[in-house]
């Protein structure tokens, strides 16, 4: 699995109860809570062997979704697009990224019309697979493709709003998909552990070096990762389901 050495985060701000979500229990988000949840969060990603480089607080409180640092780069190899995100109102959490990752990396931004966004990128040894959806469009991917160099396969469905929060890679040639991609044809040729439907927030798992984050309260895909061979650790992610984000949202890895 991929060995990062790195996780760029940044602290739910003030606002976040202000969060982009459908989700029926938006209203009763614990910022509080979600500070908590997350500190837990970075404690995991330390226990990995990952070094934890913290964003700035000042654009989390300018922007209610800013935790979801995931979304605004795409990291390959030596390089990192910026996104383009596809929200307006999300627009310009991107810039203190940049910075940061411009001192370890080739950095370039997505240009209009591109929309791209993290979330909708699987990462795999020899390419990438790339969601079209609500919030990545063709341009983005045309884009993601040029500048990184690196094949993309791309799985088109505009119901969806994030391809991670359906289907994540955990290694060893093995995902963890909902039964909605779970036959999909660019999932052909790995081992696909598909999650019951009624745990299908378990799908967005967290991979680093053959052990895998998942959320709490899973216990059927929890039993089937360990399964097929990987350590499994949970973390409570109530407040970040709440507003739509889960494990792979919290932090940009390389």
């Amino acid at each position: 699995m991929m060995m990062p050495k790195c996780a760029v985060v940044r602290e739910p701000g003030t606002h976040y109860p202000e969060c982009i979500s459908s989700h029926p229990l938006r209203h009763t988000v614990d910022r509080s809570l979600a500070v908590e949840q997350h500190r837990a969060y970075c404690v995991a990603l330390m226990d990995l062997g990952l070094k934890i480089s913290y964003l700035e607080e000042r654009l989390a409180e300018a922007y209610p979704d800013a935790c979801f640092v995931e979304d605004t780069a795409i990291i390959h190899g030596e390089k990192a697009l910026i996104a383009r995100l596809a929200r307006e109102s999300r627009q310009g959490e991107e810039g203190h990224v940049e910075e940061v990752l411009s001192q370890d990396l080739t950095v370039k931004r997505a240009e209009a019309p591109a929309t791209v966004e993290g979330g909708d990128v699987i990462h795999l040894p020899d390419r990438l697979i790339c969601g079209i959806t609500q919030r990545t469009n063709q341009e983005g991917v045309d884009q993601l493709r040029d500048f990184l160099g690196v094949p993309v396969d791309t799985i088109i469905d505009q119901s969806m709003f994030h391809l991670k929060s359906y289907v994540t890679y955990l290694g060893q040639d093995t995902m963890i998909a909902t039964s909605k991609l779970a036959e999909h044809p660019v999932l052909k040729g790995f081992e696909v552990l598909v999650v019951p439907d009624e745990e299908a927030y378990a799908a967005n798992t967290l991979a680093v070096r053959d052990k895998v984050l998942m959320a709490e309260g899973h216990p059927k895909a929890q039993t089937m990762v360990r399964a097929a061979g990987f350590d499994v650790f949970c973390l409570d992610m109530s407040e970040f389901e709440k507003c739509e984000g889960a494990l792979t949202c919290l932090s940009l890895l390389y």
